[in-house]
């Protein structure tokens, strides 16, 4: 691992540090302004870090070689977004104003479109690489991952790419979407259902077969 990689894994720590003073001395000194460090450090030194991070080391599509010792542009993306891995409910607060959590991921760099309804639950690994139409609903507790790494003789081979979801389509409860996936405008997609990377998803309803039922005897 590069020099690069191990101070920018220090990241996710200096969140929590700096959040945890900022809330030490709000304590202490009880005034508004610095009440408003803590969403700073929570939410705005994440954002203009990883938009820092971008403009040197830009998060392009395609594939990378995990195992050479060279610093991946998408090491630090997932650095700086990994405070929001493990404390989801810091997103979930964005998600209870309306527009407010769209505004939030466009910000990072995706293309969000308009009347977007976000479920609390629902979890976006890589958030600059969505592009969403309008009129979109997701669905309780689905998840979309814009990389993917797996090995592959003697490299570790990580995979990037956007999601891409048309207009008017409705994205089932439970849902995963791997990278590259597409959903075409005005699809269902059902409950539970995997989408591989690369895998495209045609205009219509997409509904997971049941398993069959045990007769009661």
């Amino acid at each position: 691992m590069s020099l690069a990689a191990l101070i920018i894994g220090l990241f996710p720590l200096s969140v929590v540090l700096f959040t945890a003073l900022s809330f030490i001395h709000f304590v202490k000194e009880p005034l508004l302004i610095n009440f408003l460090l803590i969403p700073v450090f929570l939410y705005l030194y994440p954002l203009l870090s990883f938009r820092l991070h971008n403009l040197i080391f830009p998060l392009n599509e395609g594939y990378y070689d995990l195992a050479l010792k060279k610093y991946t542009p998408w090491w630090g993306s997932f650095k700086i977004q990994q405070i929001y891995y493990h404390l989801p409910f810091i997103e979930s607060l964005l998600q209870t104003v309306p527009g407010l959590y769209s505004l939030w991921l466009r910000l990072w760099g995706s293309s969000i479109g308009k009347n977007i309804v976000w479920t609390p639950s629902v979890e976006i690994s890589d958030r600059s690489l969505m592009e969403i139409g309008d009129n979109v609903v997701f669905g309780h507790q689905s998840q979309f991952i814009c990389h993917v790494i797996s090995p592959k003789e003697d490299k570790m081979v990580l995979f990037i790419k956007k999601i891409k979801i048309g207009n008017n389509s409705f994205i089932g409860a439970a849902s995963r979407f791997g990278p590259g996936v597409e959903v075409e405008s005005n699809t269902l997609i059902g409950l539970l259902t995997i989408g591989m990377p690369r895998q495209v998803f045609k205009t219509g309803r997409h509904i997971a077969p049941q398993p069959p039922q045990e007769k009661k005897v």
